[in-house]
């Protein structure tokens, strides 16, 4: 008698103990685990073709088993996948929002600002995951201390508006003496474009006026980050 893939597939019940994520993570720690196991912790249960295990690694698989990439999948991304609702989507985003939010969680309790790696760990974690551009300030006093970090604008995936004279007032408001300017581009591509160098000269000069020194201007992206300070251009 022949059997289907889904009469003979073992649950995960039926796994040895030793091999099952949940008294694996009991007995031998969360190092010892997977991704697609820690998924499978968080998501319970698979479908009738696949279990609980299996399931999540095709859905990491769907990312290049990237939890970056992962991290930026909706509910609705993720529920295309047979097995996943809304609740298992929401846990999902939920534990790896948790997971951003710990790795950063000194970084963002670090306020002095002295390189353009300590400006790109200040704002990574309001725009890595996005899909579309955002433009943004952050504030500093003379000392490159964070005073606040602002969103100045929001645009399409390709492009975003910022407007010098809403920038100019926050500083003054914020009696900033320093700031960096930040937009992200969730392509990838950290080059910047006609209309970045010429925002970037025309905000350089308009703050010389008022005594306030751009620091920088931060492309950023998952790949990383472009420094016009860095590259001369600043």
């Amino acid at each position: 008698m022949q059997h289907t893939i889904s009469e003979t597939k073992l649950s995960i019940k039926q796994w040895s103990e030793k091999e099952r994520p949940r008294e694996k993570l009991l007995e031998l720690g969360k190092n010892h685990l997977r991704d697609a196991e820690l998924l499978a912790i968080l998501i319970g249960s698979g479908n009738v073709d696949e279990n609980a295990v299996e399931l999540s690694a095709r859905i990491l698989d769907s990312v290049n088993n990237n939890l970056t990439e992962l991290g930026k999948k909706s509910i609705t991304d993720l529920c295309q996948f047979k097995g996943i609702g809304e609740a298992k989507a929401l846990t999902i985003i939920a534990a790896l929002e948790l997971g951003r939010r710990r790795q950063f969680r000194d970084i963002e309790q670090r306020k002095q600002i002295l390189t353009s790696n300590d400006m790109y760990e200040s704002i990574f974690n309001e725009l890595v995951d996005l899909r579309h551009e955002e433009f943004w300030v952050i504030l500093l006093n003379q000392a490159n201390h964070i005073l606040k970090k602002i969103r100045i604008g929001m645009g399409g995936v390709s492009s975003t508006l910022a407007d010098p004279k809403l920038i100019l007032k926050s500083a003054l408001d914020a009696l900033s003496s320093n700031i960096i300017l930040v937009h992200n581009h969730p392509s990838g591509n950290l080059k910047p474009s006609e209309a970045d160098i010429k925002l970037t000269e025309k905000l350089k000069k308009g703050c010389a006026l008022l005594d306030i020194q751009v620091l920088d201007h931060l492309i950023v992206s998952h790949t990383g980050y472009y420094s016009f300070r860095d590259e001369g251009r600043l």
